[in-house]
């Protein structure tokens, strides 16, 4: 048998504990050998590093990391480990800039090391379905509705309004990342208007426009205002109807119409997006998609050009 890939986790937040832990302890393709965070210490039976540096400068054998940072210090965590020929999986967003990624895929390249942006919501339920089900259809029109209580889902994370945190677009970006994977044609932005509290560096809320070459438009819809229901949701208007991911892509219907998903996609995002990047690493080959991120710098700066909100409570 293929023994497991040794895996360090960096950055111990939020997503860390509440899908990456489970996620790693279920895999039989990942070993989960150390654990680094600047801030805090050990919680289990497990190696505590306060960096990278720190785990780097140990003797302990480590084959990959997964970066759980926020997106502000990403590069360097991730170059250094790139550097020490570990593979590397960059949680989204994948980098506080476009430029950043391009850069980490030129030296995993030279490293001849996997690097993984990883796109979790790709891997809910209803996505590759959909994306399936899109192949054959005319696609008219489509709608993206993310709206959330930022209190609720974020509650502590401060570095998400601060310059590079994404604010609104850190959970919309997971919008985008299904979007561009079940529509067939790249996306670019036409305009975008951002809401930004005067206090803060990123945007509460945000509307997109997007298309594509074939004049296809995408309109979305971003807040983190939202009180009552929460809404994750998707809808393609096509030539054989109406399809509509929920949940966050966990459910797919077709004119109102659920549909039940084949059993082999409920694995659940994060166990799924675990073992892609170990079949990644066993073929040795990388998976840098930006698209997702793309779309995120042309909003900002379309709304560069036009209109910014300051919002005030």
């Amino acid at each position: 048998m293929t023994a497991p890939i040794r895996l360090a986790i960096i950055g111990m937040g939020k997503i860390a504990h509440d899908q990456h832990l489970p996620a790693i302890e279920g895999s039989k393709y990942f070993e989960l050998v150390a654990m680094v965070d600047r801030h805090g210490e050990a919680e289990q039976s497990i190696p505590f590093f306060g960096s990278a540096e720190e785990l780097a400068a140990s003797d302990l054998k480590v084959d990959a990391v997964a970066v759980c940072t926020p997106p502000q210090v990403r590069h360097d965590i991730a170059q250094f480990a790139l550097e020490q020929g570990w593979h590397v999986l960059l949680e989204k967003p994948p980098g506080a800039t476009l430029a950043e990624v391009v850069a980490l895929r030129e030296t995993a390249k030279e490293r001849e090391r996997t690097l993984f942006t990883a796109w979790h919501s790709r891997y809910a339920a209803g996505v590759e379905p959909a994306r399936r089900w899109l192949a054959d259809r005319k696609i008219l029109r489509a709608k993206i509705t993310w709206r959330e209580d930022v209190r609720v889902w974020h509650p502590g994370q401060d570095w998400i309004w601060q310059p590079g945190g994404f604010g609104v677009f850190d959970p919309g970006i997971n919008a985008l990342s299904i979007i561009t994977h079940i529509l067939p044609h790249p996306l670019f932005v036409v305009k975008s208007s951002l809401s930004i509290p005067a206090n803060l560096s990123a945007p509460i809320a945000a509307t997109v426009s997007m298309r594509n070459r074939l004049d296809v438009t995408v309109e979305m819809d971003l807040d983190f205002r939202q009180e009552g229901p929460q809404y994750w949701d998707i809808e393609v208007e096509t030539d054989a109807g109406v399809l509509k991911l929920s949940g966050g892509g966990a459910v797919l219907s077709i004119d109102t119409s659920e549909i039940a998903e084949d059993a082999s996609e409920l694995r659940g995002e994060y166990p799924s997006m675990y073992r892609k990047f170990g079949a990644l690493i066993r073929a040795e080959v990388s998976e840098v998609d930006v698209a997702p991120l793309r779309l995120v710098a042309d909003a900002f700066l379309c709304a560069s050009f036009g209109f910014v909100e300051e919002y005030h409570e």
